[in-house]
């Protein structure tokens, strides 16, 4: 069985403000849904993250601030740490811990300066967002042994294959351009044709495609 971290939830006191902080630093909006006012979820994904965070009212009863640190993973901590700076972050300098990574057992754990052999996973810089949530940035430029999953290469898709796909996917649209608004057809195609290639039925691929358009861009029935 693949499992994946998908998601970690954050408390925030302000939702707009959280949303624009994220958007700030590059994060990408993938839901800002709001059914009514006691309840709206927002999804953000850091840049070529798999895994997001949410955020938003009615979401949970943690306090802001209270995750101890989220880890981003980065290749160079300096140039992650300047592209931050540069959207108006205010970032720490970037330390090392003086027994080890994340090591805040003794006295003045963080040492300034990157670690001094230059090692992955051993230098760090920190910031905050606007409820005190606070993030890590690792610098990860070697993943240890078995650190990494097997990767599995995509079904190679034949041209008449695909041309098939896109003609049942063109006719599962076109329902949903008469019933709904003004919207661009390729939002719709790209959910129905991951979900179709991921083993959905055709059906199973409409109903991901129209919830998705509902969900992300909010188009309403006609």
């Amino acid at each position: 069985m693949d499992m994946k971290l998908e998601v970690v939830v954050i408390p925030v006191s302000d939702v707009d403000r959280a949303k624009a902080f994220y958007e700030k630093l590059g994060f990408r909006l993938d839901i800002d849904y709001a059914p009514d006012e006691n309840f709206r979820v927002i999804q953000s994904t850091p840049p070529r993250s798999e895994a997001s965070i949410i955020f938003g009212k009615g979401i949970t009863s943690a306090k802001p601030g209270s995750p101890d640190s989220l880890v981003l993973a980065v290749d160079d901590v300096d140039a992650a740490r300047d592209e931050l700076i540069a959207h108006g972050v205010n970032v720490s300098e970037v330390f090392h811990y003086a027994g080890g990574p994340f090591n805040n057992a003794m006295e003045n754990p963080r040492v300034d300066g990157p670690d001094p052999q230059g090692r992955s996973y051993y230098s760090f810089a920190s910031f905050e967002d606007p409820d005190g949530n606070r993030w890590l940035l690792q610098e990860i430029t070697t993943r240890l042994a078995g650190r990494e999953w097997e990767q599995k290469r995509a079904r190679t898709m034949d041209v008449a294959t695909l041309a098939e796909l896109l003609r049942e996917t063109s006719e599962h649209h076109d329902h949903y351009e008469k019933t709904h608004a003004e919207h661009h057809w390729w939002d719709w195609y790209a959910p129905y044709l991951s979900a179709r290639q991921n083993g959905s039925s055709p059906a199973e691929a409409a109903a991901a495609a129209d919830r998705y358009m509902d969900e992300v861009f909010h188009v309403p029935p006609r």
